[in-house]
Order: structure tokens, then sequence, then C-alpha cells
């Protein structure tokens, strides 16, 4: 038995979607363990895009069974609509399959609208959410007026909820926000619509996990977003609503500590941020453009052009720390293929200090100057490659400092969106092959 978390080392979108696809072909359960639907991963499968915002990436393997963790907020239109989607594509998705937490939250219409309006007041200053309530949700967790999925299937605990909380919020909407207020009886029609399609979906998810634990089955556990956004470790406050590291994997599932035997970080061959905050290698000239472009940079749950910028070690050696990592997993690697010079960020210049430790400090960060080691690139086309002796010697000494910089083995490699297009150095299942 290995139980296995993947997590993002950077800012998000850094191919976890396509990492989780390929290991769940070895493990038995997939399970999403926060965020919500602000998160996209991506899976290519025999040319055809798949997009999951909150079923884990899992799914497309039928053998599969897929969780949402209590530490996921769930908006119910939006998976139901995510089931409906895969269904219509020919991908099978039943409660034999795909199970939600019954202590998992629900996002409400008034999330949404109190999300979108607190961003259109702040104008210029505004964070950059999703607008898709995730954070007035996790809000409503945290001071104990949140509604769950094991409410929404008592119609009577659901109306007692709603009705305790719905007039604060429409006085928070009406009167500060300036926006529309919502009525009860809408909202109880159309939960409980949604309740009457989940209610065969909703499970003790621990449990599940406790049973499959003494099974020994493999279990992977899917992350979402990356460290730095964080709402303790991240780029405070650019940081998302929940936590991202490693360790939610326990509290975001109800899993024991004890029962988690490694833990991939993703690493994206360069870097890239959507929206606001501090990104200290970021390139605005051709080399960034040419990266945004090569890469396809754009949010697969908004749509928003990504920034990008050269790889920075600090940050992964933050993640590196905080995650207690066992492997590397390094995703488009072939966007590089082509630049003559390559860049990492090894340390930062803040005034006359030489920082190789991330700073906490917002004003701190957005001062800091990147100190660059450059390697020589490659020009070879790599997407083909499925063996690592085949990969050029320039991409081979890149990963390799990689490693160094960060003191944590890559594991797999990844040259192109499809499934097949990666280079397995060591599988996290069994610690079996590793070279380079």
């Amino acid at each position: 038995m290995s139980n296995i978390v993947v997590i993002g080392t950077q800012w998000g979108d850094e191919g976890k979607g396509k990492v989780v696809d390929v290991l769940a072909e070895k493990a038995s359960i997939v399970v999403r363990f926060q965020g919500g639907n602000n998160a996209g991963h991506t899976m290519v499968v025999g040319g055809e895009s798949f997009i999951s915002h909150l079923i884990p990436s899992g799914i497309l393997h039928p053998d599969k069974l897929c969780l949402i963790g209590n530490g996921v907020v769930v908006d119910p239109g939006v998976l139901i609509q995510e089931i409906t989607d895969l269904q219509e594509r020919g991908i099978t998705v039943g409660p034999h399959n795909l199970l939600v937490s019954e202590n998992a939250h629900l996002i409400m219409p008034y999330h949404r609208l109190v999300d979108q309006g607190r961003e259109r007041l702040k104008g210029d200053k505004k964070l950059g959410t999703t607008g898709r309530g995730i954070g007035p949700c996790y809000e409503d967790k945290v001071t104990r007026r949140g509604i769950r999925f094991c409410d929404l299937i008592d119609p009577g605990v659901f109306e007692e909820k709603l009705s305790s909380v719905l007039p604060e919020k429409n006085f928070y909407l009406k009167e500060l926000l300036k926006s529309e207020t919502i009525d009860q009886a809408s909202i109880l029609n159309e939960y409980l619509r949604y309740a009457e399609i989940l209610l065969p979906h909703v499970a003790n998810v621990s449990l599940v996990l406790s049973h499959a634990v003494k099974a020994g089955d493999h279990i992977l556990f899917e992350g979402a977003q990356g460290t730095h956004l964080d709402i303790d470790h991240g780029t405070y406050p650019f940081v998302t609503s929940s936590n991202t590291v490693a360790g939610n994997a326990c509290s975001g599932t109800g899993i024991g500590p004890t029962q988690i035997h490694g833990v991939i970080g993703m690493v994206k061959a360069y870097t890239t941020r959507v929206g606001s905050g501090p990104l200290p290698t970021e390139l605005n000239d051709e080399t960034g453009d040419r990266i945004q472009q090569r890469g396809a940079e754009f949010g697969a749950t908004t749509g928003r052009r990504r920034r990008c910028g050269w790889l920075d070690a600090v940050v992964v050696r933050n993640s590196a720390r905080i995650n207690s990592l066992t492997g590397l997993a390094i995703t488009k690697l072939d966007v590089l293929s082509g630049l003559e010079t390559l860049r990492i960020c090894t340390a930062y210049r803040y005034k006359q200090e030489r920082l190789t430790e991330f700073p906490s400090a917002l004003k701190v960060l957005e001062a800091c100057e990147p100190i660059y080691e450059e390697l020589p690139g490659w020009s070879d086309d790599i997407t083909g490659i499925h063996d690592q002796d085949d990969l050029p010697v320039n991409a081979k000494r890149y990963i390799r400092r990689i490693e160094e910089l960060v003191e944590t083995p890559v594991q797999i490699v990844s040259v192109g969106p499809g499934r097949e297009q990666i280079i397995m150095l060591q599988d996290p299942f069994d610690n079996g092959l590793y070279r380079l």
C-alpha cells in the first residue's frame, strides 16, 4: 500500500490534472481535498481535452473510485453540470465511482454575489478571485454558519439553516455591496432539486478511505491550486481561501497523517501566475510572450492569460520544505525547446542582502530582484520522447540542476499535454527505476 499526495509547488496551473490522471492507473481511489470550482485540471487523452473543476482527475479511468473530500467547497449546480458533461462525452459517472463527503460545505448563491460584489468595490485593488463564491463559503465554514451536504439531504434542516443566515446576507448585499438580494423560496426550490440528484453520491468519505487503507489499496490525493496560493503559506493576501499544502490532505478528507507515504510536488519548467500578486521572475518581453504562447498559458477555469517567468527555485525549495516533498514532477519541459539560454532563479537580492529563502512579507517580496544562474538550452523537439536516455544532454542538465537546487529527486517529466507524453523516472507507488 502507498498513499500519495500530488500538490502544486508554485502558484497553481502546474499540470496536476495530467499527472494525477497518469498515476491513477495504479491507484484504487483518487480524492480531492480542498478548493472548489476555482480550480481547473486539464487532461488530454487520445487528442481529446477534458477539464475537471470539482471531480477528481481519475474519473477518466472507469474502474477508479473518485472522492470529493470534506475540505472541498462544492457548488452543487456546477457538480451536476460537470457530471452531465462527462456523461455526454461517453464517460461513466455515477454513485459507484463518484462520492462526495457529507461534511463538504455548499457554495450558495449569496456566496457568489458577495464574492463578485467585493471585487467590484475594490476596483483597481481587487484580488483577482474567480467570483465563484469560494472565499465567502470558506468564511461561513469558519464562522460556523455554513451549510453542508448532510444538511442539504434533510429538507427541514436545510430550510432552518438557510432561514437563519439569509436575512443577514441580503442586508449585506443590499446595503454595503449594492447588489441584488435573493429570495429564499427560489433557493429552496433550486437546492432541493440538486439534493434529489446528488443524494446517491453523498457518503462518509473518511470511512470509505479507512476501509481502503485497511484493504491495502493505493490512494491518490489530488490538490488544487499551488503552495504559494495557500491561505497560511502563500503570498498573502494574493492567495486562495484554503490550505493547498500536503498537510491538508489529512484534514480535508479525514485520514490520519501516518497514512501518507509520499508527496509529489508539481513543478512547471518555468513559472506562471494568474491574476494579481508578486511574481519575482516575471518576463515582460519577447521571451515571456514566447513561453506564454507556446505553453498555451491561459487559465483552465477563467481563461485569463497567465503571467510567465523563468523557473524560480526559491519558490520550489520553499514548497519542498513546507510539504515534505519526496519527489518532483516537471511539466511542460517541451515549451522551453528552442531557447538558446535558460535561466533559473537561485536567490533574491533585497536591497543589499542576498536572500536564499522565500520571504513572508509581501512588501519585501515585491522589492526582491531575482539572482539568476544560466544554463544552455536545447533545440530538439522532445514531445515524442518516452525514455529519459533520449532526452537532449542539456535537458538532462536542466532537470539535474532543479534536483540539486530543490534537494528533491525528479520522478516524472512531462513533455507534452497528452497522457502518453510522459517519462517516468521513478514510480511513486513502488520507487523502482531511477537514472538521469
